[in-house]
């Protein structure tokens, strides 16, 4: 059984250099499990953080599943990600770090199980963001020149 992706946060690849990732479960309340599998999800301005030993993340936005009725929570709720202590304590060394930080890159099914893919990042600078595009727009163009000599 593959992995099926509900959401990915396509900024962040853009945005930061990623230097690790780590594969979290998440805590879900009620029918929330329902909207992720309608793939009602949003990664966009969403961001982890270590509270208290424990590992949550904010801003993840998933709509409320029509059929809860009034027992839906709230779309931007804090949640708790499920990690063993050892890979929470890891990532708490890591973010100590001047500039790193921790950002969720998707959130998927595995054998019927949401999780969620997080990693330790680094912000880039504008003119790094300049070069992937240079980089990404020279790959494109050499594709195209090698597709038409065949």
């Amino acid at each position: 059984m593959a992995d099926e992706t509900v959401a990915t946060n396509r900024e962040a690849r853009h945005n930061y250099h990623i230097l690790e990732s780590f594969e979290a479960g998440i805590a879900l309340q009620g029918a929330e499990v329902k909207s992720l599998r309608d793939k009602k999800a949003n990664l966009n301005d969403s961001f982890a953080r270590i509270d208290e030993g424990e590992l949550f993340i904010f801003n993840m936005h998933i709509s409320p599943y029509p059929q809860a009725g009034r027992f839906a929570p709230e779309p931007k709720r804090k949640r708790k990600l499920l990690i063993h202590k050892a890979e929470t304590r890891k990532i708490e060394g890591r973010l100590t770090q001047k500039g790193l930080t921790l950002i969720p890159l998707k959130v998927y099914f595995t054998r019927g199980r949401a999780k969620v893919e997080v990693a330790v990042a680094q912000g880039k600078k504008l003119y790094d963001k300049r070069e992937d595009i240079k980089r990404r727009d020279s790959d494109r163009e050499l594709r195209r020149e090698m597709r038409g000599k065949e």
